[in-house]
């Protein structure tokens, strides 16, 4: 009986063994996979640094464009306003220069930096703020004002903006860049390079785009724009291009939806190639559906940097302003460039956190 009992007990031991010995394999296993994850993961402080509480600024700069929104500046007596809050402002004349209006206020001693005005001024101004490495406030005066939107501003509020100048919240976010010229929302090449060009555009962005998509899209109407896709492979043709600071939620190319997040490091990538009419007029109707992911040409991904090159001189938008620049067009993001200030009643939701 005891000789027998002994295969028994070894039989037992095993199985013991065995069921203790899998739950722990397995726990080592996911511990494994888990640090794997995390070595090959960004790290959260970042992709999304916490809020940084920050005290008001010692020497606050405004620089005002009286153009914007339709006068905004006057409209809304924002010299006055800012007076009574003790910041400095400059309002922009005929003929003067930002770039040097705002280096100017850095080297007479300005530790914060804001610009009330457009996309293109805000992105300006941004550019000489991250160069200098001072904090940036946007006052939300001009006509869409997405990067406003995205930084969670009220635009029916920009008044409420100038809080940002006082006790408020700081966060790092990326700029983007194209060649020498920095941007803080978007550049079009190609159809909607041109279409931003037309006088009609600023008032009805999606009717006078449909208007003038079936013409621009024809065979040879535009130049060909060549670059490399998401797996590295070479494309010719393209009749449009999106390069953004950060990825869109993309529904129309004309009128963008938001940024969920302006701090990933990397730019929004979109092409589009439309061949022959029967495209054109689909691709049309897509974009005025807000449905334009589901055109069968658009290619849609992300990366740190990229290029475009053409062989003519190609018609781009940069946050919204014309301009044709000479290929080839490199691109590339800046991320943490741009130390922004938002006020602390309106944290800023696309900034991070």
């Amino acid at each position: 009986m005891a000789t027998a009992a002994r295969p028994t007990a070894r039989r037992a031991l095993f199985i013991g063994a065995v069921l203790v010995g899998v739950p722990a394999l397995v726990v080592a296993a996911l511990a494994l996979v888990r640090h794997v994850l995390l070595m090959r993961a960004p790290r959260a402080k970042d992709v999304a640094p916490p809020d940084n509480l920050v005290p008001p600024a010692l020497h606050p700069v405004l620089i005002m464009n009286p153009k914007s929104g339709g006068g905004k500046v006057e409209e809304l007596h924002l010299v006055d306003e800012a007076q009574k809050r003790g910041i400095e402002p400059i309002v922009l004349r005929p003929g003067d220069d930002l770039l040097q209006l705002a280096r100017d206020a850095v080297t007479r001693g300005a530790d914060v930096l804001g610009m009330a005005g457009g996309d293109g001024s805000q992105a300006a101004v941004a550019a000489i703020a991250a160069e200098s490495d001072v904090a940036f406030v946007c006052v939300p005066v001009g006509t869409r004002m997405n990067f406003a939107r995205d930084l969670g501003l009220d635009i029916k509020d920009p008044i409420g903006s100038l809080d940002a100048f006082g006790a408020s919240v700081e966060k790092r976010i990326d700029l983007g860049r194209v060649n020498d010229r920095v941007f803080v929302n978007n550049v079009s090449l190609g159809i909607y390079g041109t279409i931003v060009q037309s006088p009609d555009y600023s008032d009805a962005r999606l009717k006078t785009a449909a208007e003038m998509l079936p013409d621009l899209l024809r065979e040879g109407a535009l130049s060909k724009l060549t670059f490399k896709g998401p797996d590295g492979t070479e494309h010719s043709g393209a009749q449009l291009i999106q390069v953004s600071n950060n990825p869109y939620e993309l529904q129309s190319l004309a009128a963008l939806a938001g940024r969920p997040r302006l701090d990933t490091g990397t730019l929004g990538l979109v092409a589009v190639t439309v061949n022959g009419p029967q495209e054109a007029l689909e691709f049309a109707a897509l974009e005025m559906a807000r449905r334009v992911c589901s055109f069968p040409g658009l290619l849609e991904w992300h990366d740190r940097s990229f290029e475009v090159r053409s062989d003519e001189a190609v018609d781009i938008a940069i946050d919204g302003e014309a301009a044709t620049v000479p290929s080839p067009i490199r691109f590339e993001s800046l991320p943490g460039a741009l130390r922004v200030r938002v006020p602390r009643r309106q944290p800023g939701s696309s900034a991070g956190g």
